[in-house]
Protein backbone atom coordinates (compact mmCIF):
# COMPACT_ATOMS: atom_id res chain seq x y z
CA UNK A 1 0.00 0.00 0.00
CA UNK A 2 1.41 3.55 -0.98
CA UNK A 3 2.34 6.12 1.77
CA UNK A 4 -0.34 8.83 2.23
CA UNK A 5 1.85 11.73 1.71
CA UNK A 6 -0.43 14.21 3.10
CA UNK A 7 -0.36 12.86 6.52
CA UNK A 8 3.51 11.67 6.05
CA UNK A 9 6.43 13.03 7.99
CA UNK A 10 9.85 11.76 6.60
CA UNK A 11 12.81 11.85 9.08
CA UNK A 12 15.65 11.33 5.90
CA UNK A 13 15.36 12.28 2.49
CA UNK A 14 17.92 11.51 -0.37
CA UNK A 15 17.52 13.38 -3.30
CA UNK A 16 18.86 12.51 -6.63
CA UNK A 17 20.76 15.04 -8.77
CA UNK A 18 23.80 13.53 -10.36
CA UNK A 19 24.56 16.17 -12.75
CA UNK A 20 25.37 18.87 -14.64
CA UNK A 21 27.14 21.33 -12.52
CA UNK A 22 24.04 24.02 -13.89
CA UNK A 23 21.19 21.41 -12.75
CA UNK A 24 22.68 20.77 -9.19
CA UNK A 25 21.96 24.77 -8.81
CA UNK A 26 18.94 24.75 -9.97
CA UNK A 27 18.21 21.88 -7.88
CA UNK A 28 19.12 24.02 -4.45
CA UNK A 29 15.64 25.42 -4.24
CA UNK A 30 13.74 22.12 -4.18
CA UNK A 31 16.30 21.31 -1.39
CA UNK A 32 15.54 24.51 0.56
CA UNK A 33 11.73 23.49 0.44
CA UNK A 34 11.90 20.21 1.45
CA UNK A 35 13.79 21.73 4.58
CA UNK A 36 11.01 24.48 5.04
CA UNK A 37 8.27 21.92 4.47
CA UNK A 38 10.22 18.88 7.14
CA UNK A 39 12.13 21.35 9.24
CA UNK A 40 13.06 17.88 11.39
CA UNK A 41 14.00 15.89 8.14
CA UNK A 42 17.73 14.97 7.58
CA UNK A 43 18.26 15.88 3.77
CA UNK A 44 21.05 14.25 1.59
CA UNK A 45 21.73 14.46 -1.73
CA UNK A 46 23.29 12.12 -4.04
CA UNK A 47 25.46 13.78 -6.90
CA UNK A 48 28.91 13.44 -8.87
CA UNK A 49 31.96 14.79 -7.48
CA UNK A 50 32.66 17.38 -9.64
CA UNK A 51 29.38 19.30 -8.39
CA UNK A 52 29.74 18.77 -4.78
CA UNK A 53 31.81 22.07 -3.78
CA UNK A 54 29.08 24.10 -4.79
CA UNK A 55 26.87 22.37 -1.80
CA UNK A 56 28.88 23.39 0.44
CA UNK A 57 27.87 25.14 3.54
CA UNK A 58 24.36 24.40 2.39
CA UNK A 59 22.48 24.86 5.72
CA UNK A 60 19.61 22.50 4.42
CA UNK A 61 22.00 19.88 4.10
CA UNK A 62 22.93 16.86 6.12
CA UNK A 63 25.24 14.57 3.68
CA UNK A 64 26.46 14.99 0.39
CA UNK A 65 27.00 11.75 -1.50
CA UNK A 66 30.05 12.73 -4.10
CA UNK A 67 30.07 9.98 -6.76
CA UNK A 68 33.60 9.61 -8.08
CA UNK A 69 33.64 7.65 -11.04
CA UNK A 70 37.41 7.15 -11.32
CA UNK A 71 37.45 5.59 -8.06
CA UNK A 72 33.89 3.32 -8.87
CA UNK A 73 36.00 1.53 -11.82
CA UNK A 74 34.25 -1.66 -11.91
CA UNK A 75 30.21 -2.61 -12.16
CA UNK A 76 30.85 -4.62 -8.69
CA UNK A 77 32.20 -0.98 -6.91
CA UNK A 78 29.43 0.80 -8.18
CA UNK A 79 26.79 -1.67 -7.15
CA UNK A 80 28.09 -2.14 -3.27
CA UNK A 81 28.60 1.93 -3.33
CA UNK A 82 24.98 2.34 -4.36
CA UNK A 83 23.55 -0.01 -2.00
CA UNK A 84 25.75 1.68 1.28
CA UNK A 85 23.72 4.70 0.10
CA UNK A 86 20.87 3.52 -0.18
CA UNK A 87 20.44 1.36 3.30
CA UNK A 88 21.22 4.56 5.12
CA UNK A 89 17.74 4.63 6.16
CA UNK A 90 15.85 6.84 4.12
CA UNK A 91 11.34 7.21 3.77
CA UNK A 92 11.58 9.73 1.18
CA UNK A 93 13.69 9.23 -1.90
CA UNK A 94 12.90 11.95 -4.56
CA UNK A 95 14.67 11.46 -7.94
CA UNK A 96 14.47 14.59 -10.08
CA UNK A 97 17.03 12.75 -12.73
CA UNK A 98 16.03 8.97 -13.49
CA UNK A 99 19.17 8.24 -14.65
CA UNK A 100 20.43 4.14 -14.71
CA UNK A 101 22.88 4.96 -11.48
CA UNK A 102 20.23 6.96 -9.35
CA UNK A 103 17.18 4.10 -10.20
CA UNK A 104 20.13 1.25 -8.41
CA UNK A 105 19.80 3.66 -5.66
CA UNK A 106 15.74 4.41 -5.83
CA UNK A 107 15.46 0.35 -5.93
CA UNK A 108 17.98 -0.21 -3.15
CA UNK A 109 16.99 1.83 -0.79
CA UNK A 110 13.31 0.18 0.40
CA UNK A 111 12.07 4.05 1.03
CA UNK A 112 8.39 3.69 1.55
CA UNK A 113 7.96 6.52 -0.57
CA UNK A 114 9.66 6.84 -3.89
CA UNK A 115 9.12 10.49 -5.86
CA UNK A 116 10.00 11.25 -9.54
CA UNK A 117 8.46 12.52 -12.22
CA UNK A 118 6.05 10.29 -14.46
CA UNK A 119 8.81 7.79 -15.47
CA UNK A 120 7.99 5.28 -18.55
CA UNK A 121 6.56 1.98 -18.27
CA UNK A 122 9.60 0.15 -17.92
CA UNK A 123 10.52 1.78 -14.73
CA UNK A 124 7.35 2.76 -13.55
CA UNK A 125 7.53 0.22 -10.60
CA UNK A 126 10.56 1.95 -8.87
CA UNK A 127 8.05 4.91 -7.66
CA UNK A 128 5.32 4.85 -5.32
CA UNK A 129 4.52 8.60 -6.40
CA UNK A 130 5.02 10.89 -9.06
CA UNK A 131 4.15 14.35 -10.83
CA UNK A 132 4.28 15.62 -14.16
CA UNK A 133 6.70 18.25 -14.66
CA UNK A 134 4.99 21.16 -15.33
CA UNK A 135 6.76 24.09 -17.68
CA UNK A 136 8.25 26.81 -17.16
CA UNK A 137 11.73 28.25 -15.55
CA UNK A 138 14.32 24.98 -14.81
CA UNK A 139 13.96 25.52 -11.14
CA UNK A 140 10.35 25.89 -10.88
CA UNK A 141 10.14 22.72 -13.17
CA UNK A 142 12.12 20.69 -10.86
CA UNK A 143 10.61 21.80 -7.84
CA UNK A 144 6.61 20.72 -9.39
CA UNK A 145 8.06 17.45 -8.92
CA UNK A 146 7.51 18.02 -4.80
CA UNK A 147 3.70 18.99 -5.90
CA UNK A 148 2.46 15.64 -4.23
CA UNK A 149 4.08 16.80 -0.72
CA UNK A 150 2.19 19.77 -0.74
CA UNK A 151 5.29 21.65 -2.05
CA UNK A 152 4.87 24.80 -4.59
CA UNK A 153 7.60 27.20 -5.71
CA UNK A 154 7.31 30.45 -4.99
CA UNK A 155 9.73 32.22 -6.44
CA UNK A 156 12.54 30.62 -4.67
CA UNK A 157 16.37 31.16 -6.09
CA UNK A 158 19.25 28.89 -6.37
CA UNK A 159 21.95 29.67 -3.49
CA UNK A 160 25.55 29.22 -3.65
CA UNK A 161 26.39 29.75 0.34
CA UNK A 162 30.15 31.43 0.25
CA UNK A 163 31.98 32.15 3.39
CA UNK A 164 33.59 35.99 4.29
CA UNK A 165 36.92 33.95 3.79
CA UNK A 166 36.43 33.48 0.10
CA UNK A 167 34.42 36.57 -0.44
CA UNK A 168 38.05 38.38 0.46
CA UNK A 169 39.85 35.76 -1.52
CA UNK A 170 37.78 36.68 -4.44
CA UNK A 171 38.65 40.45 -3.64
CA UNK A 172 42.39 39.55 -2.99
CA UNK A 173 42.45 37.51 -6.58
CA UNK A 174 40.51 40.23 -9.04
CA UNK A 175 43.07 42.73 -6.96
CA UNK A 176 46.28 41.26 -7.72
CA UNK A 177 44.72 40.58 -11.53
CA UNK A 178 44.12 44.35 -12.03
CA UNK A 179 40.88 45.69 -10.43
CA UNK A 180 41.07 49.08 -9.06
CA UNK A 181 38.41 49.97 -6.38
CA UNK A 182 36.53 52.72 -8.56
CA UNK A 183 36.26 49.85 -11.76
CA UNK A 184 33.34 47.55 -12.21
CA UNK A 185 33.33 43.88 -12.95
CA UNK A 186 31.75 42.09 -15.64
CA UNK A 187 32.68 38.17 -15.90
CA UNK A 188 31.83 36.77 -18.87
CA UNK A 189 31.24 32.89 -19.75
CA UNK A 190 32.73 32.40 -23.52
CA UNK A 191 33.42 29.18 -23.87
CA UNK A 192 30.59 25.70 -23.89
CA UNK A 193 30.80 22.35 -25.21
CA UNK A 194 28.47 22.36 -27.64
CA UNK A 195 28.52 24.86 -30.53
CA UNK A 196 24.66 25.46 -30.52
CA UNK A 197 25.07 27.03 -27.28
CA UNK A 198 28.52 29.14 -27.75
CA UNK A 199 28.21 32.58 -28.73
CA UNK A 200 31.53 33.45 -31.41
CA UNK A 201 34.60 34.73 -29.47
CA UNK A 202 35.02 37.81 -32.21
CA UNK A 203 31.25 38.72 -30.97
CA UNK A 204 32.51 38.43 -27.60
CA UNK A 205 35.79 40.52 -28.01
CA UNK A 206 33.08 43.07 -29.83
CA UNK A 207 30.87 43.21 -26.85
CA UNK A 208 34.13 43.90 -24.61
CA UNK A 209 35.61 46.61 -27.02
CA UNK A 210 31.88 48.37 -27.32
CA UNK A 211 30.93 48.31 -23.64
CA UNK A 212 34.65 49.52 -22.46
CA UNK A 213 34.29 52.52 -24.91
CA UNK A 214 30.95 53.16 -23.33
CA UNK A 215 32.19 53.19 -19.76
CA UNK A 216 35.59 53.48 -19.11
CA UNK A 217 35.26 51.95 -15.67
CA UNK A 218 34.45 48.31 -17.03
CA UNK A 219 36.68 45.23 -16.67
CA UNK A 220 35.80 41.88 -17.75
CA UNK A 221 37.06 38.21 -16.40
CA UNK A 222 36.59 35.23 -18.67
CA UNK A 223 35.34 32.09 -17.03
CA UNK A 224 37.21 28.97 -17.98
CA UNK A 225 37.02 24.97 -17.41
CA UNK A 226 39.46 22.27 -18.12
CA UNK A 227 40.83 22.58 -21.64
CA UNK A 228 39.32 25.52 -22.46
CA UNK A 229 42.59 27.95 -21.82
CA UNK A 230 43.31 28.34 -25.62
CA UNK A 231 39.75 30.35 -26.39
CA UNK A 232 40.98 32.30 -23.37
CA UNK A 233 43.80 33.35 -24.92
CA UNK A 234 42.42 33.77 -28.42
CA UNK A 235 39.73 36.05 -26.73
CA UNK A 236 42.66 37.87 -25.04
CA UNK A 237 44.52 38.41 -28.28
CA UNK A 238 40.79 40.04 -29.52
CA UNK A 239 40.03 42.09 -27.06
CA UNK A 240 41.51 45.87 -26.16
CA UNK A 241 44.10 46.14 -24.00
CA UNK A 242 43.97 46.01 -20.81
CA UNK A 243 40.57 45.32 -20.76
CA UNK A 244 40.64 41.62 -19.50
CA UNK A 245 41.27 40.64 -16.25
CA UNK A 246 43.39 37.06 -16.37
CA UNK A 247 44.18 35.29 -13.36
CA UNK A 248 47.23 32.99 -13.60
CA UNK A 249 44.87 30.14 -13.25
CA UNK A 250 41.49 28.45 -13.68
CA UNK A 251 39.60 29.04 -10.53
CA UNK A 252 37.90 26.70 -8.69
CA UNK A 253 33.90 26.55 -8.84
CA UNK A 254 33.44 27.66 -5.22
CA UNK A 255 36.41 30.75 -6.26
CA UNK A 256 34.67 31.48 -9.86
CA UNK A 257 31.30 31.52 -7.73
CA UNK A 258 32.90 34.49 -5.62
CA UNK A 259 34.63 35.94 -8.03
CA UNK A 260 30.79 36.25 -10.06
CA UNK A 261 29.76 37.64 -6.52
CA UNK A 262 31.72 40.53 -6.78
CA UNK A 263 30.91 41.26 -10.61
CA UNK A 264 28.09 43.95 -11.72
CA UNK A 265 26.98 41.82 -14.20
CA UNK A 266 27.61 38.17 -15.78
CA UNK A 267 27.06 38.04 -19.50
CA UNK A 268 27.75 34.84 -20.94
CA UNK A 269 26.44 31.61 -23.04
CA UNK A 270 23.78 29.21 -21.41
CA UNK A 271 25.86 27.08 -19.36
CA UNK A 272 26.62 26.64 -15.25
CA UNK A 273 27.69 30.20 -14.18
CA UNK A 274 24.72 32.05 -15.32
CA UNK A 275 22.85 29.64 -12.79
CA UNK A 276 25.96 29.78 -10.38
CA UNK A 277 25.64 34.30 -10.35
CA UNK A 278 21.69 33.22 -10.07
CA UNK A 279 22.75 31.87 -6.79
CA UNK A 280 25.30 34.52 -5.71
CA UNK A 281 22.82 37.27 -6.39
CA UNK A 282 24.65 38.76 -9.41
CA UNK A 283 22.16 39.85 -12.72
CA UNK A 284 22.55 38.43 -16.00
CA UNK A 285 22.42 38.53 -19.05
CA UNK A 286 22.38 35.02 -21.45
CA UNK A 287 22.93 35.22 -25.52
CA UNK A 288 20.87 32.23 -26.19
CA UNK A 289 21.35 30.15 -28.97
CA UNK A 290 19.23 26.63 -29.65
CA UNK A 291 17.97 26.73 -26.07
CA UNK A 292 15.07 28.20 -24.41
CA UNK A 293 14.40 31.21 -21.99
CA UNK A 294 13.17 28.87 -19.30
CA UNK A 295 16.91 28.57 -18.19
CA UNK A 296 16.41 32.37 -17.22
CA UNK A 297 15.47 33.05 -13.93
CA UNK A 298 11.82 34.97 -14.21
CA UNK A 299 13.30 38.53 -12.08
CA UNK A 300 14.39 41.97 -14.13
CA UNK A 301 17.66 41.32 -13.03
CA UNK A 302 17.82 38.26 -15.38
CA UNK A 303 17.72 38.59 -18.62
CA UNK A 304 18.51 36.99 -21.95
CA UNK A 305 19.24 37.94 -26.02
CA UNK A 306 18.05 35.82 -28.97
CA UNK A 307 17.10 36.08 -32.80
CA UNK A 308 13.89 34.60 -31.97
CA UNK A 309 14.33 32.26 -35.82
CA UNK A 310 11.52 30.16 -36.88
CA UNK A 311 14.48 27.73 -36.03
CA UNK A 312 14.95 28.52 -32.47
CA UNK A 313 14.52 27.28 -29.99
CA UNK A 314 15.64 24.11 -30.93
CA UNK A 315 17.50 22.30 -28.46
CA UNK A 316 19.86 20.42 -30.29
CA UNK A 317 23.71 20.31 -30.05
CA UNK A 318 24.82 20.75 -33.40
CA UNK A 319 23.78 22.33 -36.42
CA UNK A 320 25.32 23.25 -39.83
CA UNK A 321 24.53 26.76 -39.78
CA UNK A 322 24.02 28.56 -36.25
CA UNK A 323 22.75 31.83 -37.58
CA UNK A 324 20.98 32.03 -33.89
CA UNK A 325 24.22 33.28 -32.70
CA UNK A 326 26.54 34.05 -35.57
CA UNK A 327 23.69 36.19 -36.64
CA UNK A 328 23.48 38.40 -33.28
CA UNK A 329 25.99 40.42 -33.36
CA UNK A 330 27.64 42.63 -30.52
CA UNK A 331 25.71 45.77 -30.62
CA UNK A 332 22.57 44.66 -29.44
CA UNK A 333 24.05 42.51 -26.73
CA UNK A 334 25.45 46.27 -25.50
CA UNK A 335 22.73 47.89 -25.47
CA UNK A 336 21.36 45.42 -23.04
CA UNK A 337 23.99 45.12 -21.18
CA UNK A 338 24.28 48.84 -20.57
CA UNK A 339 20.76 49.02 -19.70
CA UNK A 340 21.02 46.79 -17.11
CA UNK A 341 24.04 48.34 -15.67
CA UNK A 342 22.22 51.53 -14.76
CA UNK A 343 19.69 49.59 -12.95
Amino acid sequence: MAVDLATFSPKRILVCQLRQIGDVVLATPSIELLKRRYPDAEIHLLTEKKCAPLLEHNPHLGKVWALDKKVLSSLPQEIAWYWHVARTGYDLVVDFQQLPRCRWVVAFSGAPARLSYTPPWYTRLLYTHSSDMLDGYSAMSKASVLRPLGIEWNGERPRVYLTDEEHAFARTLLAQAGLQPEQRLITLDPTHRQPTRRWPLAHYAGLVSLLAERDASLRFLPLWGPGEEAEIQELSRLCPAGSLLLPERMLSLREMAACIAEADLHIGNCSAPRHIAVAVGTPTLTVLGSTTPAWTFPSPEHADIALNLPCQHCNRNHCPDPRCLTGMLPGPVADKAMEMLKK
